[in-house]
């Protein structure tokens, strides 16, 4: 293998359980998003922007869509002959097959994939956040501040502080303290799960977590502690872009709703950084002649005779005359029979609701107070209300 300054590794296995019956057959990064996307789009495409050619993608839960979905990776421009995008999978070992037990461990058991490109820096990335971001500027600090790990960082409202690992600095923006998901937290700088290591460092850290006893082979719960202990040299990258963990129900939906605004925080027009993904051949959207539309985003291969608005129409969803749409995700294929009725709800791959079902509650008064109503993969809602 030809040596490289640096590579990315992907973890892509996660189970996204608080995403309900959106991931129970498919890994959260896998799941769709933004009408023409999945999630994990995101972060190869800001690969591919950054000029890396080499990603390992660690996957684990549910991942025939996933793996089918990235193909080779030509779709980012990964489809390279001296790098390119691999599938690592958990494998069967000297001590049998099991799933990977924590990041760093999933990180761990890919030692030897890694050597085999002597890099110099190693890239972790989370698969299932949605946000644009040029790598290479965080590994210029990196090298400025002759770090031993840069951890990407952003600001968070302090009501959300408890659900990330937080960071606290020194006026030089060195890391003095990291802290997993603080009951009282002392910051509201909040680690994006972003990290550029210095290989050799890593790869000696990796070890040692491992052969510890009782460690959750995390690296927020084991490794970063470990290195602040040992006074490594570990730095905050401050992040000014737009950056969402979609990791609930309530976060996935607000961030599809976002996309909505006026000028939303995350530019999916932006020519200078586009979005990549594996599109489906599909013909263009058709919208009858009784249609109407207001404030949506509607992908190809829609077929939109009733009534929508404010809402993603993901690919090949079909929308009977009749029907009505408001404040809802349709995921893609979805089908919306006659005089349905779909209300601040979020529907799987391949749903269909049925004529005069209503899926979700009208709120006319304040929309965020009502739950949002949730339909499976696949799932029919077909009685006289289905929330």
């Amino acid at each position: 293998m030809p040596k490289k300054e640096w590579i990315a590794m992907l973890l892509a296995g996660g189970q996204g359980s608080r995403l309900g019956v959106l991931t129970r057959h498919i890994a959260k990064p896998a799941l769709a998003f933004g009408g023409k996307y999945r999630i994990i789009d995101f972060s190869l495409s800001n690969c591919s922007h950054s000029h890396i050619d080499t990603v390992g993608i660690l996957t684990q839960y549910k991942p025939f869509l996933l793996n089918s979905y990235i193909g080779i990776g030509s779709a980012w421009d990964l489809d390279t002959s001296d790098g390119g995008v691999h599938i690592l999978p958990p494998f069967v070992g000297e001590q049998g097959g099991r799933w990977y037990k924590g990041t760093a461990n999933a990180i761990y058991e890919n030692i030897d994939f890694i050597n085999s490109y002597e890099p110099e820096f190693v890239l972790i990335l989370s698969g299932d956040h949605i946000y644009n971001m040029n790598y290479e500027k965080m590994l210029d600090e990196h090298k400025a501040k002759g770090a031993d790990v840069t951890v990407s960082a952003i600001q968070v409202p302090w009501e959300e502080a408890s659900r990330f690992g937080i960071i606290t600095t020194d006026p030089e923006g060195r890391i003095i303290k990291f802290s997993e998901k603080p009951v009282k937290p002392d910051s509201n700088l909040a680690s994006m799960g972003i990290y550029i290591f210095k290989w050799k460092l890593l790869k000696e850290a990796l070890q040692k977590d491992e052969a510890r006893p009782g460690s959750e082979n995390d690296f927020g719960k084991n490794i970063l502690p470990m290195l602040l202990e040992e006074g490594k040299r570990l730095f905050s990258y401050d992040f000014q872009g737009y950056w969402k963990d979609v990791g609930t129900l309530e976060s996935y939906y607000e961030a599809n709703m976002e996309l909505l605004h006026e000028e939303p925080g995350l530019n999916l027009y932006d020519r200078e950084h586009p979005v990549y993904s594996t599109i489906p051949i599909l013909p263009p959207q058709y919208i009858g002649p009784n249609a109407k539309v207001s404030n949506c985003l509607v992908a190809n291969g829609c077929t939109i005779l009733g009534e929508i608005s404010n809402s993603v129409i993901s690919t090949g969803v079909t929308i009977a005359e009749g029907a009505k749409v408001e404040h809802s995700i349709l995921l893609p294929y979805t089908t919306v029979l006659e005089d349905a009725r779909v209300y601040r709800a979020i529907t799987g791959e391949k749903a269909v609701i049925k004529p005069h079902c209503i899926l979700g509650t009208e709120s006319r008064s304040d929309q965020r107070k009502s739950s949002i109503a949730v339909l499976a993969d696949r799932a029919v809602c077909g009685g006289s209300r289905h929330a």
